[in-house]
């Protein structure tokens, strides 16, 4: 992008990549900062988002852009310690160079970024959170609250698959916490879960958990642990035999994590999102042919979790287009007015800084995953 030490790459189908150098800033460009983890348990998703990142690019820029500029893009590392993130995004908002920032990483991070940005440009969290009332100015939730995600998703399993009584595995920071404080004041039985532990990001075993006697009286186990941790934790969750007769439901699992695990450490496995991909959904067909188009048959998946970054610049160009302006003034303003907007994946809105979408959940099918029912 435009940026000391930094290249942006600017895809465009059918043609060869071509190389920004940093520093230029061309007159009539709107300058998108991504942040996705490059490193780290969230480390899985990158190539994915990078990759859906780029299609939508791409699809903007073939059209009118963004207010009639073109959009360019540049990735930061979203997977290290959230002070470290906050300080290089300080930098590079200091330039006055970056009209919008989107993100697929922690809520840690997020939280970290949200006060650097201070409100300056928009900042579109793709990811699920843990629906705290605390956001800063400028900070629109394209991720799912916790009540149409995680919690829906639970009171799915309990009603259709009679499942009363939950273990919690979550990685130790704010989003699993909360996600977990939301799950048991949704609960009626308060006695519904019979074990809780938070580790820490990137725990290699996980054989205290799996191996504690309270552990057997549970009939699921909702796993608030991020990427390559999902994967791991399924593998010996399955090499321990339970998963025949308890169900996990993992709200941070997309196709990258299916595939990390392998196919039969997610039997039994449940998945919550707004964004997965299949043909009775809305574009899903025709955005996965969009992507293999541009991409070939050997990029990485066009995962739940990358159609969240894709959905993400779509909703900036959306939000944007109908407004008339990425001033973070006037994109709350229309927010408190309910505000509608379009993007490939059909009519969205918001309720304060909360979009409003369609919720699913999915069973695991080998690798891939199958839709049983609308939860939201």
């Amino acid at each position: 992008m435009i940026f000391p030490a930094c290249f942006c790459i600017s895809f465009e189908p059918e043609e060869e990549y071509r190389m920004s150098a940093v520093g230029e800033s061309p007159d009539g460009t709107i300058e998108i900062l991504n942040i996705v983890p490059m490193q780290g348990p969230g480390g899985i998703f990158a190539p994915s988002c990078d990759a859906a990142i780029s299609l939508a690019a791409s699809e903007i820029n073939r059209g009118a852009g963004i207010l009639g500029r073109e959009i360019r893009t540049t990735n930061i590392d979203g997977g290290r310690p959230p002070a470290e993130v906050a300080t290089e995004v300080a930098a590079l908002l200091a330039t006055g160079m970056v009209h919008a920032i989107t993100g697929w990483h922690t809520s840690a991070v997020r939280r970290a970024v949200a006060k650097a940005n201070d409100g300056r440009v928009p900042y579109l969290f793709a990811v699920s959170h843990e629906g705290l009332p605390d956001e800063l100015p400028g900070v629109l939730l394209v991720g799912e609250h916790p009540a149409g995600h995680t919690v829906a998703a639970v009171r799915w399993l309990g009603k259709e698959l009679g499942v009363r009584r939950w273990a919690i595995i979550g990685n130790d920071y704010i989003w699993p916490r909360e996600t977990a404080k939301a799950v048991r004041r949704s609960l009626i039985d308060p006695d519904a879960i019979v074990l809780e532990r938070f580790v820490p990001l990137g725990t290699p075993s996980f054989g205290e958990f799996l191996l504690h006697p309270d552990l057997d009286r549970a009939e699921g186990v909702i796993i608030l642990m991020v990427g390559a941790d999902v994967a791991r934790f399924n593998r010996q969750f399955c090499a321990m035999g339970r998963a025949a007769d308890q169900v996990r439901v993992s709200p941070a699992a997309d196709e990258n994590v299916l595939l990390a695990g392998g196919a039969e450490a997610n039997h039994n496995l449940y998945v919550p999102s707004s964004f997965f991909l299949n043909e009775k959904l809305t574009d899903g067909r025709d955005r996965k042919a969009r992507y293999r188009r541009m991409h070939g048959s050997f990029a990485p998946a066009l995962t739940t979790f990358s159609n969240a970054t894709y959905e993400a610049i779509h909703a900036l160009r959306g939000l944007a287009e109908t407004v008339g302006s990425l001033d973070v003034p006037s994109l709350q303003c229309a927010l408190a007015d309910g505000v509608h907007f379009q993007t490939p994946g059909g009519p969205r809105g918001f309720v304060g800084n909360q979009a409003i979408q369609p919720g699913y959940l999915a069973r695991a099918d080998g690798v891939e995953f199958d839709i049983i029912d609308r939860i939201w």
